[in-house]
């Protein structure tokens, strides 16, 4: 029976074959292939805290163990998932090499990574940044493009997309064509209803005259996705927002909170386009995120003292 001085230095040297391999054969940059050497090293630290005859000794039932290890030190879905696919690339190159006859890892996968909530502003923040914008040519135009994305929850490529044709003023909707080419039909809200009005008074003065398109550049043609990222960026800045804000941050804030304030999961989803409700559920993170600081602050057995 092999020592554990033994398994270490085997697995050691197997490991140092197969990096040379991703390195020679595979001609992987030396930054992937020094990914791979850290990943493995976790592994070296695994199998030595096993009780094995050798690192080739491993079982599948003992190889689910150890993503387990890794996520109880801290370690988050998409590290231990890069991990495993390094223990697995290993022990394929050990059973080409003639070294082993299982793969431990090819059916262990790793814990599905959380996923990230998006950023919202809230109202009182939404106020800041609109309050703040001048009522010039240009001012009128971000602003009513702003409106717009909060009031309608649009997706910059569906903003970016809109004609003036779409804006039918006389019933408060705007046609919105989304993902897959297909067409809803998004109500509009009175402030941003006001603000594409005060836009389109002025619209003439920067549009060339065969112009569909709703938003447009100081060139006069359609205005492109970047022109809005930049733009709101800038009034961000200009109205004292401690936020880097981009655009799909007002469609996150129009969805947390139609959907604090109503609770209709099925609304969001429509009104959003998600194909797929599922989509929608990450917002009910958002609105019970939001329930547990209120029940912290106002439960007189959740304050703390």
């Amino acid at each position: 029976m092999m020592n554990k001085t033994d398994t270490h230095q085997e697995i050691e040297a197997d490991i140092k074959d197969y990096l040379m391999s991703l390195e020679k054969e595979r001609q992987l940059s030396m930054h992937t292939v020094q990914s791979y050497q850290r990943d493995l090293g976790k592994l070296i630290h695994f199998i030595e805290q096993q009780d094995l005859d050798s690192g080739l000794s491993l079982s599948p039932a003992i190889a689910r163990q150890f993503p387990a290890r890794l996520h109880a030190a801290g370690l988050g879905g998409k590290s231990i998932q890069r991990a495993l696919s390094a223990a697995r690339g290993l022990y394929q190159f050990l059973i080409e090499t003639g070294r082993a006859v299982n793969n431990p890892f090819i059916e262990i996968h790793a814990p599905k990574a959380q996923k990230k909530l998006p950023d919202t502003l809230n109202v009182d923040e939404i106020e800041q940044l609109l309050s703040a914008m001048p009522a010039d040519t240009l001012g009128k135009r971000d602003k009513a493009i702003i409106e717009l994305i909060y009031s309608a929850g649009m997706r910059l490529s569906e903003l970016v997309a809109v004609n003036v044709v779409d804006v039918a003023r006389e019933t408060d909707m705007i046609r919105v064509t989304g993902k897959g080419n297909k067409q809803r039909m998004v109500p509009v809200g009175r402030k941003a209803k006001a603000a594409i009005a005060d836009w389109l008074a002025v619209r003439a003065s920067l549009a060339n005259p065969d112009e569909p398109g709703l938003f447009v550049s100081q060139r006069g043609g359609r205005i492109s996705a970047r022109t809005i990222q930049v733009r709101l960026e800038y009034w961000s800045r200009y109205s004292g927002l401690d936020r880097k804000l981009h655009p799909h941050m007002l469609r996150h804030s129009f969805a947390s909170h139609i959907l604090e304030s109503s609770g209709d999961l099925r609304a969001v989803q429509e009104l959003l386009g998600h194909a797929n409700i599922s989509t929608t559920q990450i917002y009910t993170h958002l609105d019970f995120q939001h329930l547990a600081q209120v029940y912290d602050k106002a439960h007189p057995r959740a304050r703390k003292r």
